[in-house]
C-alpha cells in the first residue's frame, strides 16, 4: 500500500503523546487523573506556538498566564472530586463566526475586528458546561463567504499538507489546527459545505449534521435560516461523536431546533457491512470534476464493499441546475439580506468583500414569488431523496470538485474546461445535502498523486445522523485514510 503522506509534510517536530489524544481519550485521561488540565493545557499551547505562526489556523488567542490559572483551577475542582462534563479540562478553540461571550469574534470583517461579544451562541453554552477551556478562535473566510479561508483582520490560513494550499473553509481554522494536532477536537458550520470541504483538503472527518440537530443562534432570523448548520470535526469519528453529543438537543431559543439530547458517542457502533449506498458520481457529467477526484472515491467505495456495503451507481432523476439556482436564490435571500445594513452604508460597504455584496445584491430584487418557488423546489428535492432512501441507506459523492489550489487563488473559476460562473459554483456539489436537510460526513479518501487530500461525502435520511455515525466509524475501522 502506498505510504499516506502526513500533514505537515515535514515542516514539523511531530506532536507529543499529549496533542496525540483526541478528545474523549484526553478527557478520559483527565478525569482519571493520569494527567493534569496543567499539563495538557502546557503541552497545547507549546504545539500552538511552535506550528500556528506557520499556518494561521488559531487566532485571537488567550494569554497562555490566563490559561494557565483556567487550567490550575480545573485541577483544583478534579482535587476535590467536583469535576464534571464531558470535555472536563479539553482546550478548544471556537469558529470565528460563532459569539464567544468575552472573546473577540470577528466573523473575519474590519467592521468586527474589535467586537467582544457579551453572550455565547447556544452551542458554545454548552461546550462550556461541558468544561472545555476555550483557548481562542479558529480563522474563517469574511463572514464565512467561500471555501478559502482568507481575511482582511487575521489573512489566509494554510492547508496542513504545506505547498501554500488553500485550507478550504469555512471551518478551515478549525481543520487545520485538527490535522496539525493544535487541537484535540473542533466545532464547525456548513452552509455550503464549510465542514465537509475543509475535512476534505486537510484529510480529517467533518460532520453536517442534521437541520435542527444543534441549535442555532439565539439569532433574530430563528424561523429562516434553516440553509447553515453547526456540528463536529475530529480526527476520528468517535470524538465528532462526542462533540456533538454536547451540542444537540432543544433549546427554546432555537425553535426549530429537534427534541431530545441523544448521546451519540455512547451509541457509536461501526457499522458496514450491509450498507447500501448509492454513488451519485459526478451526477452524470453534470459536475467538473478536476481528474482523480472521482478515481480516489471509486477506490474508497470499493473498500466499503470489501468490508460488505452493496454500493450502487444511481444517477438521480432530478432538475439539477434547478436545484443549484434555488440554492443560490435561498442563500441570497438569507446571507445577502443579513449583511444589507452594512451594504446601505458606503462606508461599511466598502470593507466587504466582493462574495458578501455578490449576495447582498443577488437579494436587492428578488420577489417573493421567486423566493417561494425556491422552497418549493427544495421541498421537492426532499421528497425525492426520501424516496432514494427507501432503496438506499445512504447517498455517495465527492466532497469537492477540486483537489486543494493556490491559497493566493480566491476560487477556482474554471474546472476540467467548464468556467463557474460564481465564486461558489466550484461548490456546488455541497448543496445536495444542504437543500434536504440531511446529514453529511466526510470521510477522507487519500491524495493526489502530489499529495493534495480529498474527501467523500457520505449523506444519510433526516435525522439519520446516529446511523451516519456508526457508517463513518465503520469506513475508519477499514481504511487507511486520516490523520492518526
Amino acid at each position: 500500500m502506498t505510504e499516506i503522506p502526513q500533514p505537515g509534510q515535514g515542516r514539523f517536530a511531530p506532536p507529543d503523546a499529549i496533542c496525540r489524544l483526541g478528545a474523549t481519550d484526553l478527557a478520559s485521561a483527565i478525569r482519571t487523573r493520569q494527567l493534569s488540565v496543567v499539563e495538557v493545557m502546557n503541552a497545547f499551547m507549546d504545539r500552538i506556538a511552535a506550528v500556528n505562526p506557520h499556518v494561521n489556523a488559531i487566532v485571537s488567542v488567550r494569554d497562555r498566564d490566563d490559561l494557565r490559572k483556567e487550567a490550575e483551577a480545573a485541577d483544583a475542582l478534579l482535587a476535590r472530586g467536583q469535576a464534571s462534563g464531558a470535555l472536563f479540562g479539553v482546550p478548544m478553540a471556537i469558529k470565528d463566526l460563532a459569539q464567544t461571550k468575552g472573546l473577540r469574534t470577528t466573523f473575519g470583517s474590519p467592521l468586527f475586528a474589535t467586537h467582544v461579544p457579551d453572550v455565547d451562541d447556544i452551542f458554545v453554552e454548552r461546550i462550556r458546561a461541558a468544561g472545555a477551556i476555550l483557548i481562542g478562535k479558529t480563522n474563517v473566510p469574511e463572514f464565512g463567504f467561500g471555501s478559502n479561508t482568507y481575511n482582511p483582520v487575521f489573512g489566509p490560513t494554510l492547508n496542513a499538507y504545506g505547498h501554500g494550499l488553500t485550507a478550504g473553509g469555512s471551518s478551515g481554522g478549525a481543520a487545520v489546527s485538527l490535522a496539525l494536532h493544535m487541537l484535540p477536537v473542533a466545532d464547525g458550520s456548513d452552509m455550503g459545505g464549510s465542514l465537509r470541504n475543509p475535512g476534505a483538503f486537510n484529510n480529517v472527518y467533518g460532520f453536517r449534521p442534521s437541520q435542527g440537530r444543534v441549535p442555532a443562534g439565539p439569532s433574530p432570523e430563528s424561523f429562516v435560516a434553516q440553509m447553515g448548520v453547526e456540528g463536529p470535526m475530529g480526527r476520528s469519528v468517535r470524538d465528532m461523536a462526542l462533540l456533538l453529543s454536547v451540542q444537540a438537543g432543544y433549546d427554546a431559543r432555537a425553535p426549530l431546533s429537534l427534541d431530545g439530547r441523544p448521546d451519540f458517542a455512547a451509541d457509536l457502533v461501526p457499522a458496514i457491512r450491509g450498507a447500501r449506498v448509492a454513488w451519485l458520481g459526478d451526477l452524470g457529467g453534470k459536475l467538473a470534476m478536476e481528474a482523480g477526484i472521482l478515481d480516489l472515491c471509486d477506490a474508497a467505495l470499493r473498500l466499503m464493499e470489501g468490508a460488505g456495503a452493496a454500493v450502487e451507481p444511481h444517477l438521480p432523476a432530478f432538475d439539477m441546475e434547478a436545484l443549484w439556482q434555488a440554492f443560490v436564490t435561498l442563500r441570497h435571500f438569507t446571507s445577502g439580506s443579513a449583511l444589507k445594513p452594512f451594504y446601505d452604508d458606503p462606508e461599511k460597504r466598502a470593507l466587504l468583500k466582493p462574495e458578501a455584496i455578490f449576495e447582498v445584491e443577488g437579494g436587492l430584487d428578488l420577489r417573493a414569488a421567486t423566493i417561494f418557488a425556491a422552497s418549493q423546489l427544495r421541498t421537492a428535492w426532499h421528497r425525492h431523496l426520501l424516496s432514494l432512501f427507501a432503496r438506499f441507506d445512504c447517498l455517495a459523492i465527492p466532497t469537492a470538485q477540486v483537489f486543494p489550489f493556490p491559497v493566493e487563488r480566491h476560487w477556482p473559476d474554471e474546472i476540467a474546461g467548464t468556467t463557474m460562473d460564481s465564486y461558489h459554483r466550484w461548490m456546488e456539489v455541497s448543496a445536495l445535502a444542504t437543500m434536504a436537510g440531511c446529514p453529511a460526513v466526510n470521510v477522507p479518501v487519500g491524495f493526489s498523486p502530489d499529495g493534495r487530500p480529498m474527501g467523500l461525502q457520505l449523506i444519510g435520511p433526516p435525522r439519520a445522523d446516529q446511523a451516519m455515525l456508526n457508517l463513518a466509524a465503520g469506513y475508519e475501522e477499514v481504511t487507511p485514510f486520516g490523520v492518526r
